[in-house]
């Protein structure tokens, strides 16, 4: 089993994630009752499948000597107007002019690697359990 995260609230919108010696703050816009302290949870959601792709890009690059100057990538989405569920999520890699182009279509299947990609597309179950503070009893429910 993966190490747990561990929530706590330190008060108004924040919310804190620790993430074993890490903590990841989030809040909301103060158009939304927060104080802008932090991204908000759905900001940070999508950063991190932005952020995957790119540390499979600069890996690519590490492992083969290539130059990472000029490389970037930026990720933009649709979103369903009902839902407000994004319903398609796509990443530009920017490449230098330099970048060799033997390696061209090799970067895109790395980026396409990405393990946060790579999980959402799997559809993984949630599982989401009360626990009452003090209580050996768990329900669990399990949502899809």
């Amino acid at each position: 089993m993966s190490q747990p995260i561990q929530i706590s609230f330190p008060g108004g919108k924040r919310v804190e994630a620790r993430l074993g010696e890490y903590t990841v703050l989030t809040d909301l816009p103060a158009s939304a009752g927060g104080e802008g302290a932090g991204p908000g949870a759905f900001d940070l959601f999508l950063a991190s499948i932005a952020s995957c792709a790119g540390t499979y890009a600069l890996g690519f690059c590490h492992a083969r000597g290539i130059a990472t100057d000029g490389l970037s990538l930026t990720q933009t989405y649709e979103v369903n107007p009902e839902s407000h569920l994004p319903t398609s999520i796509s990443i530009a890699l920017h490449l230098p002019t330099s970048f060799p182009e033997k390696y061209r279509d090799a970067i895109l299947r790395a980026v396409e690697g990405c393990k946060v990609k790579k999980t959402i597309a799997a559809a993984p179950t949630f599982n989401v359990q009360l626990s009452m503070e003090g209580a050996d009893n768990v329900s669990p429910s399990h949502v899809q």
